[in-house]
């Protein structure tokens, strides 16, 4: 294994386990993935950010064909339609974080970006926010919906699931799945506190 695929495992496992240690994770429902030499690493079906290894890689292609270790994550099309798509994506994170998540079921679908710019931080670190379409985790038409609205946006909220980001390298990703999350619950905050939107602000430019 060369220095640099075993520094990207070892920065994959360090933010798997900091998801999970501050609850931003739980059980076995996160996936994670980053390109390497052509390939794709990606978390296996059943594995726990908490307790995430070496061994807790699958290697499959950009096709999904499996390559080498465990069976990887049953959402793998998510992450090899986002490398498809996005030659400047090499790292996609998806987690079903508690505000992104309780967002997504309050936002509607269609919009160029479903998270208000409270603050300047998520436009910054990943831009707009897409929303796609509820259908069942892991199934066919899950998949079928995201490819139909993959566009130039680097995060998305999957209705009533959870977010997924993709970005150069891993730790740019688990920054933008971070402020995602936390822009999340500023939105949900305010909106429930029934303080002006920032939009409506002109003493701020963003």
């Amino acid at each position: 294994m060369t220095s640099l695929l075993q520094d990207k495992i070892d920065d994959a496992i360090w933010i798997a386990n900091s998801l999970f240690e501050r609850g931003k994770t739980s059980g076995s429902t996160a996936n994670m993935s980053f390109l390497h030499d052509g390939k794709v690493y990606i978390s296996g079906t059943g594995t726990c950010f908490g307790t995430l290894s070496q061994q807790s890689f699958s290697v499959i292609d950009l096709d999904g064909n499996h390559l080498d270790g465990i069976k990887p994550s049953k959402e793998y099309p998510l992450h090899t339609l986002f490398y498809k798509h996005n030659p400047g994506v090499a790292a996609v994170i998806h987690t079903h974080s508690f505000y992104a998540t309780l967002w997504s079921c309050y936002c509607r679908s269609g919009e160029r970006n479903v998270i208000p710019n409270h603050t300047p931080y998520l436009r910054m670190k990943v831009g707009d926010i897409g929303t796609v379409a509820y259908a069942a985790p892991g199934s066919k038409e899950l998949f079928q919906a995201f490819s139909q609205v993959l566009d130039d946006r680097r995060g998305y909220l999957l209705q009533n699931h959870g977010p997924v980001v993709g970005a150069a390298d891993l730790f740019s990703a688990f920054y933008g799945l971070e402020e995602l999350e936390e822009s999340a619950h500023i939105a949900w905050e305010l909106r429930n506190s029934g303080l002006t939107n920032i939009e409506d602000r002109s003493d701020l430019d963003f």
